[in-house]
């Protein structure tokens, strides 16, 4: 009976979906602008640097006052280990998800925590590549190709660290029992923002550290 008072109170809406879902998803689409206009951004001057350090290529660059040789920047192992544990925790989530609506509360907490700690792992590879980059002398403004990158990935990263933390507090409620399965959908939305945000490092991956 309390239930189908809630139902009464909360029509269902033109679309069918509920108001929530409806919202993250028009956000995702607005991000997707947003991030379309990035990658077009570092494509655009993509080759355009006159000093290196280049991403690819040695080439000359400042370092510490002085002119020098420097290698190329990129360290494709460790980004490409980056990019199959941030695909992975996309399963995981999956996996929580279903553990939430089943009332399965071990699945869900047990897949939660290794979502989270997934993205933390990126997070973390990431902080430990711009310190790195920055100690070969590629600054935010050294060249076109470090202004580019620093933007594109480091909204990226952003994104993921928002991620991470939202997947956090949705942990602490399932680990505290606040998320039964009539609540999943909070689950769903975390998850489907955490979907875009490995999709979009699906394409800045190859543009970013492969295309020569």
């Amino acid at each position: 009976m309390a239930h189908d008072t809630a139902h009464a109170m909360h029509p269902p809406t033109a679309t069918g979906l509920d108001t929530r879902k409806l919202a993250i998803w028009t956000f995702i689409g607005s991000e997707c602008l947003f991030f379309a206009t990035l990658i077009s951004n570092y494509l655009v001057y993509k080759g355009q640097s006159l000093v290196g350090p280049l991403p690819h290529e040695t080439s000359q660059c400042m370092l510490h006052g002085q002119m020098a040789t420097c290698e190329p920047i990129f360290e494709i192992p460790l980004v490409t280990f980056g990019t199959a544990v941030l695909l992975f925790s996309s399963f995981f989530v999956v996996l929580a998800l279903n553990g939430a609506q089943k009332g399965n509360r071990k699945q869900l907490i047990g897949w939660l925590s290794a979502t989270v700690l997934c993205g933390l792992f990126f997070v973390g590879m990431q902080v430990y590549e711009f310190y790195h980059f920055f100690h070969k002398g590629l600054g935010y403004t050294t060249n076109l190709f470090g202004s580019s990158f620093y933007t594109l990935t480091g909204f990226h990263g952003t994104h993921v660290t928002l991620g991470v933390i939202w997947l956090a507090t949705v942990l602490v409620l399932a680990i505290r029992g606040k998320l039964p399965p009539e609540k999943a959908l909070n689950l769903e939305i975390a998850a489907l923002y955490w979907h875009f945000v490995d999709v979009v490092w699906i394409v800045i991956f190859p543009v970013v550290y492969l295309m020569r």
